[in-house]
């Protein structure tokens, strides 16, 4: 069963198809959500240091479960549903706070800009 705040390896492919590439991201969708679909509600992580508009750096303080091999940056500007079934595994969970974080900043994105 996959949980909201669990990160999980799925395989990306390259733009020209050639090969794939497993990338980790973050589950977002609720656990009712989870249970009653085949598919989940994510958001990406990078190891790339580049500062971006809705996007913030975790680390292993910032897990409940599991470890980070080095600091990430969660991108919550790259949205995604995807097919559970394409889950390759699950290494860590992240803590509500960063939970919250990613709540605010997607009702940040999605707000009415004045």
């Amino acid at each position: 069963m996959l949980n909201q705040g669990d990160i999980v390896l799925i395989p990306i492919p390259f733009t020209d198809l050639s090969s794939q590439r497993r990338r980790p991201v973050i589950i977002i969708s609720n656990d009712t959500y989870n249970r009653k679909t085949m598919d989940i509600v994510v958001v990406a992580m990078t190891s790339n240091p580049t500062v971006v508009d809705y996007s913030f750096t975790i680390t292993s303080s910032d897990l409940e479960q599991g470890k980070l091999n080095r600091p990430g940056k969660v991108r919550v500007d790259k949205i995604y549903t995807l097919s559970q079934s394409i889950v390759v595994r699950t290494f860590g969970r992240v803590n509500s706070k960063v939970l919250h974080r990613i709540r605010n900043m997607l009702q940040d994105l999605t707000g009415e800009k004045t």
